[in-house]
């Protein structure tokens, strides 16, 4: 195994090139989705550090739908430890980041090299995960969905080691087993979709050992009211909580069954998935996963992979069902296809392939993992050196996440405005009257520029600070500028920029 036992994988040189890309990505302040800080930095960094932070819907009903106490397992160790430096929220943002990096290569990639079969499958599965940018930059951020993914790998890895270790360990597999189910269902409630079939093969085995389904369940019990009693005192402020526990995956389940709640978030037809955000998650592999489908269950080569592979497309039937579909949903399916993946034999198509595979994820990579609304995340870490009070209204980007400001959020109100149609100066003049006003507004935005230099309204906006490497998708008019019009207007004016209302009497 070499002298990183385990990890002997660190030893590949082609294996370190790509670990350099994903770091590179993780350092990159791109900004995918607001659930990504909304629905967990944000909360911890409350009440580890004290900022005023905004706590979402899915805190403040009367029935919440996420458990705070996962996310103290996910994000309060490291803000904890952040604690007790001389350090800013964005060091601690890239600390968060750092984190999702290391678990990535020694838990994530731990568990890719372990479900594969073979050396030869084990290098392939490690490089197909590795060169996906799924991997650099979804993976990389602080979604619950990231955290889903290692718990779905690390399910299977017990599952396999259970069934084929005939040690005293399998013992121990299921206490750990259940830890990670009880995790992975508080974390997300999608969770059980994900590892339904290879809980199929543990059936026989627990048949045959009562004793350690027994081992499983009472882990799974014991976690899942420690994680009740954690959210029960979170929220109420009570060990009873008024007799009335807080059961967040029952709370997360009863809201996403009702479709009008959905409908808040957005509907997508049930093929969404499949047409639409699996091709956006894999590109080209999918060539090869229909090619290869047939084989993949009749070879013995592929006797483990192909669960790997059946596990994946259960996963993708069951999350086509729910009318609310985004693509950070598949995340946890990305690497159990990509480990199923066998390149072409021909020289020629698999050169073809690997160029097509490298300017998917090239490109998908730098949208998604640099310009896809990066420039929100650097505007909010220096709002706080420029301004000491005031009002920022963000309009067509992203909601900002208010622990970037620190101590200093008290002072600052961010609003934001997304308005698509008609003008955002109306919105805001009343309040630059009065108190010292802000506008983030993306480059792109030409209807501002009227105001830049003082228009009828007189109302000027003075350029504060400016980040190039923005790309903004809330500000597309195929409408009035046609496909090329809005494209050249979109990236030839990327950029988010800080501006200063001023107004005159």
């Amino acid at each position: 195994m070499g002298k990183f036992g385990s990890f002997s994988y660190l030893q590949e040189r082609w294996y370190l090139f790509l670990l350099m890309i994903r770091l590179y990505f993780t350092l990159t302040p791109s900004y995918i989705y607001p659930d990504e800080n909304s629905q967990g930095p944000e909360i911890i960094a409350g009440k580890v550090f004290g900022y005023d932070v905004n706590f979402t819907w899915e805190f403040t009903s009367p029935s919440p739908v996420r458990s705070q106490s996962i996310l103290w397992l996910s994000y309060g160790p490291t803000m904890w430890i952040m604690r007790y430096f001389p350090c800013t929220p964005k060091t601690t943002f890239y600390a968060l980041r750092l984190t999702m990096f290391l678990l990535g290569v020694f838990v994530g990639d731990r568990a890719i090299w372990e479900i594969s079969s073979s050396s030869k499958n084990r290098k392939s599965a490690l490089l197909m995960v590795g060169s996906s940018y799924v991997t650099w930059t979804y993976q990389m951020h602080t979604f619950s969905n990231s955290w889903e993914t290692l718990l779905v790998l690390w399910s299977v890895v017990l599952i396999r080691r259970i069934i084929q270790d005939r040690g005293r360990s399998r013992f121990r597999y299921c206490l750990i087993l259940g830890f990670i189910y009880s995790f992975g269902l508080f974390n997300r409630t999608t969770f059980p979709a994900f590892i339904f079939i290879p809980c199929l093969r543990l059936l026989p085995y627990f048949f045959q050992h009562p004793r350690s389904a027994v081992a499983l369940i009472l882990s799974f019990g014991i976690t899942s009211s420690i994680a009740i009693l954690v959210d029960t005192i979170c929220y109420t402020g009570s060990i009873w909580g008024d007799l009335n526990p807080i059961i967040t995956p029952l709370n997360n389940f009863l809201y996403n069954s009702n479709t009008t709640n959905l409908a808040q978030h957005g509907l997508h037809p049930r093929y969404f998935h499949l047409l639409v955000n699996i091709p956006q998650s894999i590109g080209p592999a999918i060539l090869i996963i229909l090619l290869q489908l047939p084989f993949s269950f009749r070879s013995p080569l592929f006797s483990e992979l192909r669960w790997n592979l059946i596990t994946a497309l259960f996963a993708i039937i069951v999350l086509s069902l729910l009318p609310h579909q985004e693509a950070r949903f598949l995340i946890p399916i990305v690497p159990l296809i990509l480990s199923c993946i066998r390149l072409p034999t021909g020289k020629k198509s698999r050169k073809m392939w690997l160029v097509m595979w490298m300017i998917f994820n090239g490109y998908m990579g730098i949208f998604m993992g640099v310009y896809h609304q990066g420039g929100v995340f650097p505007i909010q870490t220096h709002i706080p050196q420029m301004l000491e009070q005031g009002n920022v209204y963000w309009w067509k980007t992203y909601s900002p996440p208010a622990w970037l400001l620190g101590d200093k959020g008290g002072n600052t109100n961010s609003t934001t405005i997304r308005v698509f149609e008609g003008d955002i100066i109306d919105p805001i003049r009343q309040s630059a009257t009065a108190t010292p006003t802000y506008l983030v507004a993306p480059y792109s935005a030409t209807s501002l520029d009227r105001y830049v230099n003082m228009g009828d309204e007189r109302v000027r906006l003075e350029e504060m600070w400016r980040y190039d490497r923005h790309l903004n998708l809330d500000d597309l008019d195929f409408e009035v500028d046609r496909v090329w019009g809005t494209v050249g207007r979109v990236w030839g004016r990327r950029g988010l920029i800080l501006w200063k209302v001023h107004i005159t009497r």
